[in-house]
C-alpha cells in the first residue's frame, strides 16, 4: 500500500508508536506525531530519527489544530479511548484505528492472536516455541513488549505471527482477523481504564469478531460467558484436553492441534520451558530464602497464580498503580499462604485496608526498603516473592523496569 500522499498522526512516542511512524516511512506516508509526555521521555535515538526525518512532533500534550490536520490518526494502546484527540479526529471525520489494526492491513500471514487477563505472555511465547520446534518459522510480538508494526513488513520467511494482544489494543480494533483467536480467561482488570467489567468483556471479545468459519477460536469454557458467545469460527473449549496439563499449555496444545502439530513435540516445549522474565523468575537464594520477581503480575489473578505456585511460607511484596482492583477476593488466599505482606506505591493504603486483618502487613516508602524489610524477617526455606498485583506507572517505566530494579535490588544483597 502506497501511503505517499497520506498524512498520518500516531498519538504516543513510545514503543508502538516509535514502531508505527518508522512504518509510516518506509510505507512513504507523511508521519506527525503527537506526545502527552515530556519530550524528555522520549527516547534520544528517536528523538534524533525524527530530527534527521523532517517529522512534525507535539509534546506535552495533544492540540487541536495538530490532530485535525490529518488524514488518519493512529493510536498507541496507551492512549485512552474516547479521550479528547479522538473527539477532535472525530468532529473532523478523520478516521481512528490501533496500532494492531493499522499494522494488520500489511500482514499477509495467518494471525495466531493470544489475549487474556493473565497468561497471554507465558502462552503466546510456547506457541511460538512449538511451532519453531515443528519446523515453522513464527515472529512473537505485540503485547509482550514487541510492536507488531516493527515486524509487519518483513514477515516474507515466516508462517506465522504470533501476537498477544490486549483489551486495549483489541477495543480500536476494527477489521482485524486472526486465523487462530485464543481467549484464556476473564476476570477483574483494568478497571482504571474501562468504565464496568461489561466494557472490558466487549473489548476482548472483539478477537472473535471478523473470524469466519474457516477460522479457529480456542476459549475457556469454564467462564460462563465465555461459553455463551455466538461464533462463526471453529469452536474449541481447551478445558476439555487431558488433564495432565495446566491451563496454558492446554491452550497452547489446542493451537497446536489446530495447526497440525503432535502432542508430542508440545510434550518437548512443556518439558523444556524455563519460563518468561518477570514472570515468577527465580533470582537468588540469600541464606536459603528464595527471591522470586513476578513483576509481570498486574492483576488481583496473577497475584493468586503467584502464591499459588510459590513455595510457602512466603513474604509477598506488592503495590504500584491501583488499576480499580478489588483486592479483597484474594483474602482467603493470603490468609492461607502468606507469613507477612509488605506493600508500597500509590495503592499501599487500599492494600492495608483489605489485608490489614488476615495477615501482618507493614507499609514501606518504596521497594528497596520493602525487600530491605523482608530479608531482614526472612528465615532459611523461606520465599520472597514480589508479586505486584497493580500498575507499575507510580514509580517505574513499566513491568520491565520494575522487575529489573527489584532483581538489582537483590543481587545487591
Amino acid at each position: 500500500m502506497d501511503l505517499s500522499q497520506t498524512t498520518i498522526t500516531v498519538l504516543g512516542a513510545q514503543r508502538s508508536g516509535q514502531a508505527l511512524a518508522r512504518l509510516i516511512v518506509q510505507l512513504k506516508g507523511t508521519v506527525k506525531i503527537s506526545e502527552h509526555g515530556k519530550k524528555e521521555n522520549i527516547s534520544r535515538a528517536f528523538y534524533q530519527w525524527i530530527k534527521k526525518k523532517n517529522i512534525a512532533i507535539e509534546c506535552d500534550g495533544h492540540t487541536k489544530a495538530f490532530i485535525q490536520e490529518s488524514d488518519l490518526v493512529v493510536i498507541s494502546p496507551g492512549v485512552v479511548f474516547n479521550s479528547l484527540p479522538f473527539q477532535w479526529a472525530k468532529e473532523k471525520g478523520i478516521p481512528i484505528m490501533g496500532e494492531i489494526e493499522f499494522a494488520a492491513q500489511f500482514c499477509d500471514k495467518p494471525i495466531i492472536a493470544i489475549t487474556g487477563t493473565s497468561g497471554k505472555t507465558t502462552v503466546s511465547t510456547l506457541i511460538h516455541q512449538v511451532l519453531e520446534k515443528a519446523g515453522y518459522s513464527s515472529v512473537l510480538c505485540g503485547n509482550i513488549g514487541k510492536p507488531f508494526a516493527a515486524y509487519v513488513l518483513d514477515l516474507k520467511d515466516k508462517d506465522f505471527v504470533v501476537l498477544e494482544v490486549s483489551s486495549f489494543q483489541l477495543e480500536s480494533t476494527i477489521h482485524f482477523h486472526p486465523h487462530i483467536a485464543v481467549w484464556l480467561n476473564f476476570t477483574q482488570n483494568h478497571l482504571d481504564r474501562h468504565k464496568d467489567m461489561e466494557e472490558y468483556f466487549k473489548a476482548k471479545r472483539k478477537i472473535f469478531s471478523n473470524q469466519t468459519s474457516a477460522d479457529f477460536a480456542i476459549l475457556n469454557g469454564t467462564n460462563e460467558k465465555m461459553k455463551g458467545l455466538k461464533l462463526k469460527a471453529k469452536v474449541c473449549d481447551f478445558n476439555m484436553l487431558d488433564d495432565q496439563y495446566t491451563e496454558n499449555q492446554k491452550a497452547v496444545w489446542a493451537v497446536a492441534q489446530a495447526v497440525g502439530i503432535s502432542e508430542n513435540i508440545c510434550q518437548q516445549v512443556f518439558d523444556h520451558f524455563k519460563g518468561i522474565e518477570h514472570r515468577l523468575e527465580k533470582v537468588r537464594v540469600i541464606d536459603g530464602v528464595q527471591y522470586i520477581n513476578d513483576s509481570k503480575s498486574t492483576t488481583v489473578e496473577s497475584g493468586r497464580w503467584a502464591l499459588k505456585h510459590s513455595q510457602q511460607p512466603l513474604f509477598m511484596i506488592c503495590g504500584g498503580r491501583d488499576k480499580n482492583s478489588d483486592f479483597s477476593v484474594l483474602r482467603d488466599t493470603v490468609q492461607k499462604r502468606v507469613k507477612k505482606m509488605l506493600v508500597f506505591g500509590e495503592a499501599k493504603e487500599k492494600l492495608w485496608k483489605a489485608f490489614e486483618k488476615v495477615v501482618e502487613i507493614e507499609k514501606c516508602s518504596d521497594l528497596k526498603e520493602a525487600v530491605l524489610k523482608a530479608k531482614k524477617e526472612a528465615m532459611k526455606g523461606d520465599t520472597i516473592v514480589f508479586s505486584p498485583m497493580c500498575a507499575s506507572f507510580d514509580m517505574f517505566k513499566n513491568f520491565e523496569d520494575r522487575g529489573k530494579a527489584f532483581k538489582e535490588i537483590v543481587n545487591q544483597l
